[in-house]
């Protein structure tokens, strides 16, 4: 990956930092993007050659100014994410607009904003972090699943579209990965959900980011439209 830029959204910690991580040590060069400016460059400082950038994927006036700092970039991670769990029954409008403005109008604003210059140089790879439950569905989370099931869509239709320009759009579907999202769960719903895993435990950050690895590769040059489920066989 010498001579490619990758950038990275939510990558100040868990994930995306893990993403950002392998992507470097594969010789890219790494733009690390998150809202926490104090985590970001601290996280940007441990990874060498690499910068940092602040965005809010709430905010489409963030993402432009974000992404006409950045330059050109050849590898796009659509990695951040947030949550607002609660039934569909009583789920407030807002708590819905937030969780689709930033997980997945966020993220297809990012595409926009990198698309042209893969065009131009013919070459280029968009990796969309989604999720078990877009795949399988969650109860107490139907904004986030319409989300994460929006972004298997969005990577369909993009593969499809620029397929012509040597430009591969694929997605990567996480299970129960150990971050400080996952953390603060009550160790009986842990142990219910280790229950369904047939590999009989959690993955870790550095698992996603080895599939996101390979899909930003040369060697997975032939593979669009895809999506890689890693989760140790709970969602087959």
């Amino acid at each position: 990956m010498t001579n490619r830029t990758a950038f990275v959204t939510g990558a100040s910690r868990g994930i995306g930092l893990a993403c950002a991580r392998a992507l470097a040590g594969a010789g890219a060069r790494v733009i690390l993007a998150a809202r926490d400016q104090a985590r970001l460059e601290a996280a940007s400082a441990e990874i060498p050659g690499s910068s940092c950038v602040q965005i809010d994927l709430g905010s489409p006036d963030s993402i432009k100014a974000a992404f006409a700092k950045a330059g050109k970039v050849d590898i796009l991670v659509n990695n951040a994410a947030v949550t607002k769990d609660g039934l569909a029954l009583r789920m407030k409008k807002e708590d819905w607009d937030m969780v689709l403005a930033t997980n997945l109008t966020g993220a297809f604003l990012c595409a926009q904003q990198v698309l042209q210059g893969m065009m131009k140089e013919r070459w280029g790879r968009i990796i969309n972090i989604s999720s078990v439950v877009g795949e399988a569905g969650n109860p107490g989370q139907a904004n986030y699943v319409a989300s994460k099931a929006g972004l298997i869509g969005l990577t369909k239709s993009l593969a499809q579209e620029m397929s012509s320009r040597n430009i591969t759009v694929n997605a990567v579907a996480p299970g129960f990965i150990e971050t400080d999202m996952t953390a603060s769960l009550s160790e009986e719903l842990k142990t219910n959900m280790l229950a369904h895993i047939p590999l009989k435990r959690f993955g870790k950050p550095e698992d996603v980011a080895a599939a996101v690895k390979f899909l930003a590769s040369e060697e997975a040059g032939y593979i669009t439209g895809a999506v890689l489920n890693v989760n140790g066989g709970m969602y087959m």
